[in-house]
């Protein structure tokens, strides 16, 4: 395993744009050299024969089928508007 050096830790802060204190980047030398551990431990694994996921359990698409119905007439709606005009929604102005 390559050591964890505070130049490693500075190109990553580079990469991810942040800015660390000097404590900072020595608290999180060796919790990087822990997870960088972890990691090989999990690339020990034999992993030939499983399938990759992007969830941990199956999904299915619980999204109901689309089905045609008719559409509201325009000017029923217009007649529930506060305020209508010129067959559209007048609605206050936001943008100066």
């Amino acid at each position: 395993m390559k050591e964890i050096t505070i130049e490693d830790i500075e190109y990553v802060c580079e990469l991810a744009r942040l800015e660390l204190s000097p404590a900072e980047k020595q608290r999180l030398t060796p919790q990087l050299k822990e997870i960088v551990k972890y990691i090989e431990k999990l690339n020990e694994l034999d992993t030939e024969k499983v399938e990759p996921t992007s969830h941990v359990l199956p999904l299915k698409n619980v999204m109901r089928p689309d089905k045609l119905a008719r559409s509201l007439d325009q000017q029923d709606v217009l007649e529930l508007a506060p305020k209508a005009n010129e067959g559209t929604f007048r609605v206050p102005r936001v943008i100066e």
